[in-house]
This record gives C-alpha cells, structure tokens and sequence, in this order.
C-alpha cells in the first residue's frame, strides 16, 4: 500500500471510529442517528427520483415514468405493460405486452402535457423527443434549482429535529455537554454529506439539460 492509501485508510479509520464513539455510543441517543440517516436518505432518492422524469435533450425511458394506463379496470404503470427503449438518441419506443391497449397508452402519452406526438404501427408505440430549445433548457435548470433547494431545505430541516433531541437530552441530563457537542457534529457530517450529494446529482443533471 503506497503513502496516499495508507493515508486515506487512515483517515476512513478515524472517521468511523468517531462515528462509532458518536450518537451510537450514548444510551440515550440510540437509534437517533439511524433514524436521521434514513431520513436524510429518503430526501437524496426523492431529489433522484425527481431528476430521473426530467426532460433533457436525449430520449430516455424515465420521461414517460408518469404515464399510466388503463387496464383491467385499474391504473398502472407504463413500464408494467410494455417494453420501454430507446434505438436512437431522439426516440422513444414503447411495445405493449397486450396489444389490444396500444391506442390508450398512445392517448396517455399524447395526454400528458410533456409535448410528446406519439404514433403507431398497431403494435409499437414511436415516440419522437423533439431537440429542446436553449430557453427550454434554461427553464428546465431553473426549475431543478427549486426542487434542488426545497431538498437542501428539508434535508437541513432533519438536522434540526435532530439538533432538538441532541438539545432536549442534554436539558433532561440524559447526556453531557461533550455529548451534545459529538452528537451535533456528527449530524452536521450526516447534513454535509447528504447535501453534497443532492448538489452532485444537480450538476451531472445540469450537464446533461445543457448539453446539445
């Protein structure tokens, strides 16, 4: 192992056993942090989740994540009726496993307001993705900068339920003030973290809205 793994393994090292001496290790805390990562992770996969449906300039299959469909008396969604792909950069292809539902998925993609005019042959679904205009991209971008910044906001929102417990042990005497002080930097790492991540979803996201 050259100088710089060790050194990273190093600090990994450090940084779980300071995990590890943190909320984890206070009686009264237990269960605080996981409950708090899991929230903060429930935020980061509904940003991606988000980000998935979003439009760019190529086809994907997670534009029509939306769309659902009539059958059997229910609806469901597209992709557990049909096989979604994408054969060119500017198509979308959507072939129903029961043929008889192929002109309501047409309706529902025509009918869902993402500017898609889908045609069929009776058993393939084509739908053109249209080049997206620069003023298009932009209002894509800013659109995502909202939904970016509601998500830092919840995920900051977290922080500070968890910052009120931290805060409410210490007040019970559950816990001591260098208790308090580990715990509520631990959850300021979880909060970095969390929303670093969120920023690096934008981004690659960005590239792609901007990209022609």
């Amino acid at each position: 192992m050259g100088p710089s793994a060790f050194r990273i393994a190093n600090e990994r090292q450090e940084v779980a056993e300071t995990m590890a001496t943190g909320m984890a290790g206070i009686e009264a805390l237990k269960g605080l942090s996981a409950g708090l990562k899991t929230r903060m992770e429930k935020a980061v996969e509904d940003f991606r989740n988000n980000l998935v449906s979003v439009r760019t300039g190529r086809a994907s299959v997670h534009m029509l994540d939306s769309i659902r469909v009539e059958q059997y008396g229910a609806e469901v969604p597209l992709s557990q009726v049909a096989t979604l792909k994408t054969p060119e950069a500017q198509l979308i292809t959507v072939e129903p496993w029961d043929k008889s539902i192929v002109g309501a998925i047409e309706k529902a993609i025509r009918a869902s307001n993402q500017g898609f005019n889908p045609n069929h042959d009776g058993k393939v679904i084509r739908v053109p993705i249209p080049p997206m205009t620069e003023e298009r991209r932009k209002e894509t971008v800013k659109h995502l900068s909202t939904v970016l910044e509601e998500h830092r906001t919840s995920i900051r929102n977290i922080r500070r339920d968890g910052n009120d417990t931290v805060k409410k042990a210490t007040k019970d005497k559950q816990i001591s003030a260098d208790d308090e002080k580990r715990a509520n930097d631990e959850i300021q790492q979880m909060t970095d973290a969390a929303i670093k991540r969120v920023e690096e979803m934008f981004k690659t996201k960005e590239k792609e809205v901007m990209t022609v």
